[in-house]
């Protein structure tokens, strides 16, 4: 009996959100834990979840058929980008729900990610698509190395169409965005690009030829800004900001983590991030008979875990989706608005176009050829040293 209850009584802390009249944030989304806590927990079990999984074909022939112990930080990556594909493809407002039927939109982004070498964002693709950023597969990535990698995974996700820009050097350039995300070659009418969806090139615009080559093209954003808050330890003055960057609607969340315990936080109560995490090893899913995905697994059915924002690791990518222009625009506002609330230090600048000293490649005494992922590497993924020194 007594064994009962502390089981009963561990499972009820771990279940329940504070009591506590402060909102609790996921993405975007605002909630009391007094009215909302079924909706809470809803919106948290509708993300996609990637965890740890055994058993899957081996990466590149003949590599690991497992990523235990090595592959959290590309599976928070996989996260964070589904949740952008959930935005784009299903929106913010869909729910899983066990035992429903599902649209076909939603296979669609979970097959993205599962484990085979033929799906756009696999641990796989990840895991290879980073030997080119210098990881060998297997090895541990930061936050920005796997931002880096998603970015170029995305150039062949034709069906989703998104523009991935990393902000690079603690600034958001908006006109490089904006030529990123816009497209100046008019269409003169649907003859001139059959091969095309519409609503990947208009969004949903109503498909009037004489609309057609006037409309400004906009291809939806996913928006990455690798940064480091503080060095050993979160400097307490970003705090703030951070947790504003869970209050806007256009949230992907942030993912970090030191190595072997990266995370993705999808929201924030209090003083407390909430995460998912995937440090849980599964087996490889298999289609069904029916060809049907069995999707369970892919979805965190108990409350999420939370931890003191204080404990963040510095190093960290925060992201956000623009599915339109106007989203874009009003992002830009946000953000412009949170560098006048008072102790909250900026996590990065927002600025109209790029700042001369840009343009010369010695900035950081680095060799003129060295890319912007070698130049970013000296910052964000110097926890991987750390951690082979420590490993000995």
């Amino acid at each position: 009996f007594p064994a009962t209850l502390t089981y009963d009584t561990l499972r009820f802390e771990y279940e329940d959100f504070p009591e506590t009249k402060e909102p609790v944030w996921i993405l975007g989304r605002k909630y009391s834990v007094f009215t909302e806590k079924e909706e809470i927990l809803l919106d948290v079990t509708s993300r996609l979840w990637f965890t740890y999984r055994k058993n899957f074909p081996a990466i590149g022939g003949t590599g690991p058929t497992s990523d235990t112990g090595w592959g959290c930080m590309l599976r928070c990556g996989q996260m964070i980008f589904a949740q952008a594909l959930v935005c784009r493809h299903l929106g913010r407002d869909w729910r899983w729900i066990k035992g429903k039927r599902q649209m076909d939109n939603y296979f669609n982004v979970l097959n993205a990610f599962i484990d085979k070498k033929d799906s756009y964002y696999s641990i796989h693709q990840i895991a290879q698509m980073g030997v080119g950023e210098g990881k060998s597969i297997g090895q541990w990535y930061g936050p920005n190395t796997v931002a880096q990698v998603l970015k170029k995974l995305a150039t062949f996700d034709t069906w989703s169409s998104l523009a991935v820009h990393i902000a690079m050097d603690n600034t958001v350039v908006m006109e490089e965005i904006r030529r990123l995300c816009q497209s100046n070659v008019p269409c003169a009418g649907a003859a001139a690009c059959p091969a095309l969806e519409s609503d990947v090139l208009y969004n949903g615009c109503p498909e009037d030829v004489g609309l057609r080559g006037r409309l400004p093209l906009w291809k939806p954003l996913v928006l990455l800004i690798p940064l480091r808050l503080g060095l050993t330890e979160i400097n307490e003055a970003y705090i703030e900001t951070l947790k504003h960057c869970f209050m806007m609607p256009q949230s992907l969340g942030v993912i970090g983590g030191k190595p072997n315990s990266a995370h993705y936080f999808i929201g924030y109560v209090g003083e407390e991030l909430i995460y998912l995490d995937p440090h849980t090893t599964q087996p490889a899913v298999e289609p069904g008979d029916s060809g049907c995905l069995p999707d369970e697994s892919f979805h965190c059915q108990h409350p999420p875990c939370r931890m003191s924002i204080a404990e963040l690791d510095p190093s960290i990518a925060v992201g956000f989706f623009c599915n339109t222009e106007a989203d874009f625009n009003d992002w830009c506002q946000q953000i412009k608005k949170l560098s006048l609330v008072r102790g909250a230090l900026p996590m990065f600048e927002l600025v109209e176009r790029q700042p001369s000293h840009f343009s010369n490649p010695d900035v950081l005494n680095l060799t003129p050829d060295s890319s912007d992922a070698d130049r970013l590497e000296r910052f964000f993924d110097s926890e991987d040293e750390d951690f082979e020194i420590l490993s000995l």
